[in-house]
């Protein structure tokens, strides 16, 4: 999944709905060997210690998908996200949304909403995507004119 989650662009929408709940790649890997272990290690024959803050068991997806550009940098900068751009992150708490979110949660429709009219059409996109597989498609909006936007309502099985 790590080469799914990490690159830019559009997610294979083939793809969405087996990514579940994992906002970063390696998830299943770091419950087997968890990365706490690697970034508490001291070198000892260079007397540097490795000084990071442990590794967290989930992140909040309404918190990716609230919070400002920096305070996503801050708190995910040791991952790789391509280009430092936090739209990445975004891009899957989106998916995540469409397949865990609950479509009677105001908090939910309320970041679906400010999603469905972000002015990135990448987001856009995904909101639509997230929308539709949680029936909410009611809120879409067909008119977009973006061409990412309607590759994604095309792909969509019915948009009302």
């Amino acid at each position: 999944m790590a080469w799914l989650l990490q690159k830019p662009g559009v997610f294979d929408r083939e793809y969405r709905v087996a990514l579940g709940d994992r906002i970063y790649g390696c998830d299943d890997c770091q419950e087997v060997c968890p990365p706490t272990v690697r970034y508490e290690r001291k070198i000892e024959s260079s007397r540097l210690e490795i000084l990071r803050k442990p590794a967290k068991q989930w992140a909040s997806v309404a918190a990716i998908l609230t919070n400002d550009d920096d305070s996503l940098l801050s708190e995910f900068g040791a991952w790789y996200i391509a280009d430092r751009n936090p739209k990445w992150l975004r891009r899957n708490a989106l998916i995540i949304l469409g397949n865990i979110g609950d479509p009677s949660d105001d908090a939910v429709v309320d970041l679906l909403n400010k999603y469905l009219h972000h002015a990135d059409p990448v987001l856009r996109a995904h909101a639509v995507w997230a929308a539709a597989r949680l029936g909410l498609k009611h809120m879409i909006d067909e008119t977009d004119e973006d061409q990412i936007v309607q590759a994604e309502l095309r792909s969509l099985p019915s948009v009302k």
